[in-house]
């Protein structure tokens, strides 16, 4: 895996919930047109939990075609069942993708050692001649390895040599620095904490694997590959033209139920590809149990978008350019934000 900026990739369906192929084919073009590093399929922002197995071996076949030989493709072949996994694994490796992404074991609440030994150990066996990535995100798997079994991973296997990390806790990060060493490498899973973690010196990410690169893929990329060259203030102007969008992966809210104030928490995808209807992207809505953000939470969706149009319009330029879609419009105009919000 090198360096750089991978899209956790949208699945586009239409309004019956069945995959939009003509989108998935223009995504794969957008973001390689914007020099992206490499492309996730099947992630938690391609809405894989609610996949059949033969919809999710689809999807990672036709990214593995559509994106061969121009960008680096990653598939999302985890489980909370091993068994599983390594099954999935083994069906990404015949289509001939580059790594796979392995989330932490979800629900059933195996320990960090039990995660090792009994998940990633096993799939990395089976395939050593594939790049295995564990994913590393307890706030939606209740289970976590820790730095320690990663670390004995990464000495053991060579096809682990890196992490996503979406913690977002920086001192794991350090450990896990600490523990693996230098040539390690740390990919954020956290797009809020890109900047900060690629430019810490006690965890040194080398880039990452992004939702919001859906949308921004070019300066996403540019921001990353500034960094890694050392270059701070000319990421930093990037960061602060982004960073809006960057906070927008999950948004938070306060409403008003018939019996009192609720606490309502709109998490990815659904912010990202309520933008993406919003801008005239290929997305559509979101599979059930995923409905739409609340009325209130679209405008902070939708304020944003118009600040960062009006103070940095050539961010929103490649969307425009290669979906021909006229931002100003898709913003200001109330016809296209029809059905993208219900109230509570």
């Amino acid at each position: 895996m090198q360096p750089g900026c991978y899209t956790a990739l949208i699945t586009p369906f239409n309004p019956a919930g069945e995959l939009d192929q003509e989108g998935l084919e223009q995504l794969i073009d957008f973001q390689i047109e914007n020099d992206i590093t490499g492309i996730l399929a099947t992630g938690t922002t391609g809405e894989s939990p609610t996949f059949k197995w033969k919809e999710h071996d689809h999807v990672i076949a036709q990214v593995a075609k559509l994106a061969k030989d121009k960008c680096i493709r990653i598939a999302g072949t985890g489980s909370n069942n091993t068994i599983e996994a390594l099954e999935a694994a083994g069906r990404a490796a015949k289509e001939g993708v580059d790594a796979v992404l392995m989330v932490d074991p979800y629900y059933n609440g195996p320990s960090s050692l039990e995660i090792r030994r009994e998940y990633y150990e096993v799939i990395a066996k089976a395939y050593p001649d594939v790049a295995i990535i564990p994913y590393i995100i307890p706030g939606r798997t209740g289970s976590q390895m820790l730095p320690q079994d990663l670390a004995i991973l990464a000495k053991n296997f060579s096809n682990i040599s890196c992490v996503k990390e979406a913690t977002g806790n920086l001192e794991n990060m350090k450990l896990t620095r600490k523990f693996c060493g230098n040539n390690f490498k740390i990919f954020s899973g956290d797009d809020a904490l890109i900047y900060d973690i690629m430019t810490d010196p006690e965890i040194k990410a080398c880039g990452s694997i992004s939702v919001m690169s859906n949308i921004i893929p070019k300066f996403m990329a540019q921001m990353a590959l500034l960094l890694n060259q050392g270059d701070v203030d000319g990421a930093g102007k990037i960061h602060t033209a982004i960073k809006p969008l960057l906070d927008l992966v999950v948004v938070n809210t306060q409403e008003e139920s018939e019996f009192g104030p609720v606490y309502c928490r709109a998490r990815n995808p659904l912010p990202l590809k309520t933008l993406m209807q919003l801008l005239g992207m290929p997305g559509g809505p979101c599979r059930s149990p995923l409905g739409k953000m609340t009325q209130k939470g679209f405008h902070v969706l939708l304020d944003t978008a118009k600040t960062v149009q009006a103070k940095n319009p050539e961010i929103f330029e490649p969307i425009a350019l290669f979906f021909n879609v006229d931002i100003e419009e898709r913003l200001n105009n109330k016809e296209f934000q029809e059905d993208l919000w219900y109230n509570y």
